[in-house]
């Protein structure tokens, strides 16, 4: 897989995990790969005060690593601290793209290489509800500071678990909200960096 430059996303780390062959000499399932994306911008207009939050969701796919533009082949998307999937359906904010996929999500509160296994009964799809990653200091992967600094960071010690467009599964390690790392500037703001462990086998819920 190679690096998407246009969107600083770099793909750091690979550590392959072969299971073993089945009792009757099978192949072994494909390699696993541990990722990391930096720098994945997620712009977004208004959210100050009153003003309604807007613009165009950046749409992510697991299986290439990349960010996309496809209507149909997208797993999670972003737009300022929001986390949307590409399952259930819209919660009826601007410009929000439409949901066609099985994806759905929820919060692990286990440190990242702590979760091993999916578990099933605790995904969430986005709805008029609400998103399946909720919004909000303290509500999902982030708490902010308030004045006078006005920080966005992740909250340790969680891990946020996905079902893809496609039901295959993956997990997530929020490193950062700001560009290369450095939350001194505010126009830093609104660049992810984050790890994720994707397992592209069928009926397969480990990791």
């Amino acid at each position: 897989m190679k690096p998407f430059s246009k969107y600083k996303i770099l793909i750091i780390l690979f550590f392959f995990a072969f299971n073993s062959c089945s009792d009757d000499g099978g192949t072994p399932l494909p390699a696993e790969e541990y990722l990391q994306i930096i720098n994945l911008h997620a712009p977004m207009t208004g959210g100050q005060g009153q003003e309604p939050s807007g613009g165009s969701y950046t749409k992510f796919n697991f299986s290439t690593g990349e960010v996309t533009t496809s209507e149909t082949d997208w797993d999670i998307a972003f737009r300022g601290t929001t986390i949307i999937v590409n399952g259930g359906t819209s919660i009826v904010a601007a410009d929000e793209p439409q949901r066609n996929g099985n994806a759905a999500a929820y919060i692990e509160n286990s440190v990242f290489s702590a979760v091993s296994s999916v578990n099933q009964s605790l995904f969430l799809q986005d709805s008029s509800n609400g998103f399946a990653i909720s919004t909000g200091s303290g509500n999902g992967w982030y708490t902010y500071t308030g004045p006078p600094d006005h920080l966005i960071f992740p909250i340790p010690g969680i891990t946020l678990v996905f079902r893809t467009h496609d039901s295959k599964y993956a997990k997530v390690e929020i490193l950062s909200y700001y560009k290369d790392l450095d939350n001194s500037f505010s126009e830093n703001a609104r660049y992810f960096t984050f790890n994720y462990l994707y397992n592209s086998n069928e009926n397969q819920t480990t990791f």
